[in-house]
């Protein structure tokens, strides 16, 4: 059967590494403006009809933005399903929150304007904007604590994952800083998107804490990169000492992995290129602040998407070859080397995407076309099936 794949096993785990970093992209792309356009409702919206304005923008987007976060899912139960099994086990209850998040999103979207009650529609307004926060919040949280360690192990004769953290264990320092980079990253996102999808104060608003919340990226960003190289306790894998194109095994023999600070700072000085990852994420939000504010509307919305990509790529950089490292024995750690599916099942789900994955960008691009240009109170009030 081997003999009929055209990409050796290696090969293949490196392009679903990859792909899971786009589908990543993507999700934090198109649906972290949803988000980010949810978290300012408050601060840029202050009457029933720019705040109905708000909620139209994302309208005709909201849900087909979500398929990337489910394809990304997906990805992980089906090429990396140790890693699916660790994380889903371990994060438990921040994924129940995570989900909780996700699912008053649309019920929030949907009852709004169910009635006219000016209670009923500001109780809606508030869940709206806190799932924005949350489910931003909780994705940063995951990222920080997986370049601090995860507290799990396996049993070493069945394989059987073993979590040995809690919940609130989630919520160190250096884990919340990247929470709170990933809400910024979220509002700037929303707010190019509002400030190009919109007219009059809702536009001016949004142009406004584009800056600050572009400024709060930049800050948290360098400062995070600051404690990674200097404090934070980083991982290495001796690569040289892993047999090629084997099964999977968490635990293998020959798996050494050097445990000290600033270690996820190693792939760097390896390849120098990969410095324009972060150099991304800078320059990026420094133009789309520049650009918001002199209407720069799409190009302001392409800045942001390229800061977004440049930090969630300095992440992947960082950690690579590890999805998953443990705090309790570093040995187990997960690396794409020791935890993805079979060759064959990697390169029949290879075959598929090939023909699925360019269908979803075709439709989801038709979309953006179809629903382009400005939203505004009169067009919302003329629509007869708005939100």
């Amino acid at each position: 059967m081997d003999s009929l794949i055209l990409l050796d096993y290696d090969t293949l785990r490196h392009i679903w590494w990859l792909l899971l970093g786009v589908l990543l992209i993507a999700f934090a792309v198109m649906d972290g403006a949803d988000l980010g356009v949810a978290m300012l409702l408050p601060l840029v919206a202050k009457t029933d009809d720019e705040r109905r304005v708000l909620y139209n923008v994302i309208g005709p987007v909201w849900e087909g933005n979500q398929v990337w976060l489910i394809l990304a899912g997906g990805v992980v139960f089906a090429a990396w399903p140790l890693l699916y099994a660790m994380s889903f086990s371990g994060f438990y209850l921040a994924m129940m929150l995570l989900l909780v998040a996700l699912i008053l999103r649309p019920v929030a979207i949907k009852y709004r304007s169910k009635l006219t009650s000016v209670k009923w529609r500001q109780n809606w307004d508030i869940t709206w904007c806190l799932t924005g926060v949350v489910a931003a919040l909780v994705f940063g949280v995951a990222i920080g604590n997986v370049m601090l360690g995860v507290p799990f192990r396996f049993e070493h004769d069945t394989l059987r994952p073993i979590y040995e953290g809690s919940f609130f264990g989630l919520f160190m320092p250096f884990a919340l800083l990247c929470g709170v980079l990933s809400v910024a990253m979220m509002a700037l996102q929303g707010a190019v998107v509002l400030g190009w999808k919109t007219e009059g104060e809702i536009a001016r608003l949004s142009k406004r804490w584009a800056l600050i919340s572009g400024s709060v990226v930049i800050a948290l960003f360098l400062l995070g990169g600051f404690f990674i190289a200097n404090s934070v306790t980083g991982y290495a894998l001796d690569t040289s000492l892993l047999p090629a194109h084997e099964a999977s095994n968490p635990l293998l023999a020959a798996k050494a992995v050097a445990v000290e600070k600033g270690a996820w700072m190693y792939n760097y000085g390896l390849a120098p290129m990969m410095w324009i990852a972060p150099a991304l994420g800078v320059i990026g939000a420094l133009l789309a602040m520049a650009l918001v504010g002199r209407g720069g509307g799409l190009v302001a919305v392409v800045m942001s998407s390229i800061s977004i990509a440049g930090v969630i790529l300095t992440f992947g950089f960082s950690t690579y070859p590890f999805l998953l490292p443990s705090s309790l024995e570093p040995a187990a750690s997960l690396t794409l080397f020791d935890a993805s599916a079979s060759h064959f099942t990697l390169w029949i789900m290879l075959l598929i995407s090939a023909v699925f994955l360019p269908l979803i960008i075709a439709y989801t691009s038709w979309v953006y076309r179809v629903m382009r240009g400005k939203v505004t109170e009169d067009s919302v009030n003329d629509a007869p099936h708005a939100y």
